[in-house]
């Protein structure tokens, strides 16, 4: 249930500052998995360029940017979500892009742009949507991610795993009812 949990950074410059989430039709990723994600991710966190689609309430970019990324790009089309999102960003001080978009929109601007590269991507989207649809979104992000970055993508537990053509799936992690899945970009990916 969205808003449930009382969110808050976990830990760096911003540690313990709440976070808004909107009222519905957002699934906020646990502070659990936050916790584990940014502890795999390590130092590469450090100065990276972030990039958070469907940021929700951008609890993902907003944890980079509080362990030391250097700037984060935050896409998110719902007006109650990127309403809880400028507060967001306002109240933990460090910084952001806030664009609202449709994800896969957005994606094939920058695309076309030359936008990022970006270190690390975070792909949050709705439980409902088809695996068709995320896989078409990773497909369409891949050439903004970084030749070294990483791809996380939130999904619900026990989900098919995808297989994008330009990424390759490195490792999958369960955080209760969610998991997230690391994709690296595959070598030959312009």
């Amino acid at each position: 249930m969205a808003g449930a949990e009382l969110m808050r950074i976990v830990a760096g410059s911003a540690k313990g500052r709440r976070l808004k989430t909107p009222a519905a039709g957002t699934r906020p990723p646990t502070g659990r998995m936050r916790e584990g994600t940014f502890s795999a991710l390590g130092a590469r966190v450090r100065d990276a360029e972030v990039l958070d689609l469907f940021a929700g309430s951008g609890a993902f970019g907003l944890e980079a940017l509080s362990r030391g990324a250097a700037g984060a790009t935050f896409v998110e089309r719902s007006p109650a979500a990127v309403r809880a999102l400028r507060d967001n960003v306002d109240a933990v001080g460090l910084g952001g892009t806030i664009v609202r978009s449709d994800v896969a929109r957005f994606a094939a601007s920058a695309a076309r742009a030359g936008s990022g590269p970006f270190d690390i991507v975070f792909v949050d989207p709705p439980y409902a949507m088809s695996d068709d649809a995320v896989v078409a979104i990773l497909d369409a992000v891949a050439p903004l991610v970084a030749a070294d970055g990483v791809v996380l993508v939130h999904r619900r537990a026990g989900a098919r795993a995808l297989e994008p053509e330009f990424l390759r799936l490195r490792r999958t992690r369960r955080y209760g009812d969610g998991e997230l899945s690391w994709y690296e970009r595959r070598e030959d990916t312009a």
